[in-house]
């Protein structure tokens, strides 16, 4: 563990929170205020290549940058020794996006334009100051103690912010867009078609794409044929339907920007008081 880590802040190695690929996120407190946080201890000795490395170093340089915002996952420190590194960030609820998705599956419209709502506040957020996420998904979207939404996880960000366009494939299945899978450049609007993937899983309760593989399901988005089947849908409103066209549209030059997505009245028309939970 790193030693200035441990001069800051009380880590409770006893109450660990969860574990990734690299690392456990533990719970944390700060000695002066007791106030508990979220600590990402990563042993770089995991990192097998220089693409983890880069992964584990976008975190908290991304962070930095687009903090504080409501709806972004705050970071508080970040310490480096020659074995460890340790991203001190605001402590959420155990539970993602995908857990309340999973439980609470088709959601209701009010519930699930609230949800999207204020992801793409997060996405638009990010978008203008430069960085794209590249890996939204429900398991990337967090709550905080207050039930706020939070952007998490920017492993795979870049930034286009000089207006360059970005490559490379990264992202996950049934939520990656078809541009990053062709191998093209593509701009940041990747993470809104992300966003219209989500949508269309809350509002019906299966991803828009799939397959039985990896493959299979790669092969579909890059088809696009973009489908509401009446049984499933039929109680989705032709707004929601819209937006959804918009958003998960194979042509990234005629997909709605994160911005163009909040203005839509759908979304307007949402609660700003939603039950969550």
């Amino acid at each position: 563990m790193c030693e200035a880590l441990k001069t800051q802040y009380q880590v409770c190695e006893e109450e660990e929170i969860g574990r990734g690929r690299f690392g456990t996120i533990y719970r944390c407190f700060h000695p002066n205020s007791n106030e508990p946080f979220a600590c990402k201890l990563i042993h770089k000795s995991l990192l097998s290549d220089s693409t983890d490395r880069q992964c584990l170093q976008n975190e908290p340089k991304y962070l930095s940058l687009l903090s504080p915002h409501p709806n972004v996952l705050q970071i508080f420190d970040f310490f480096e020794d020659d074995h460890n590194l340790a991203i001190v960030v605001e402590l959420c609820q155990p539970l993602t996006l995908f857990d309340r998705i999973v439980a609470h599956n088709p959601l209701p419209e009010p519930q699930a334009a609230s949800l999207v709502k204020h992801l793409l506040l997060a996405v638009a957020h990010c978008h203008r100051l430069g960085v794209a996420h590249r890996d939204i998904k429900p398991d990337n979207i967090l709550f905080d103690s207050n039930d706020n939404l939070k952007l998490a996880d920017f492993g795979s960000a870049e930034w286009f912010g000089d207006g360059r366009n970005m490559s490379g494939v990264v992202g996950t299945p049934y939520y990656v867009a078809p541009e990053v899978l062709l191998g093209r450049e593509y701009d940041e609007k990747v993470d809104v078609w992300s966003c219209g993937v989500i949508l269309y899983i809350m509002l019906s309760g299966i991803p828009p794409f799939y397959g039985d593989s990896a493959a299979e399901i790669f092969e579909a988005v890059v088809r696009g044929n973009l489908r509401f089947p009446s049984r499933i849908f039929r109680s989705v409103s032709p707004s929601a339907k819209d937006l959804l066209r918009k958003m998960i549209c194979r042509d990234a030059s005629r997909r709605f920007s994160a911005e163009q997505a909040l203005r839509h009245p759908w979304i307007l028309s949402a609660a700003d008081t939603v039950d969550l939970t």
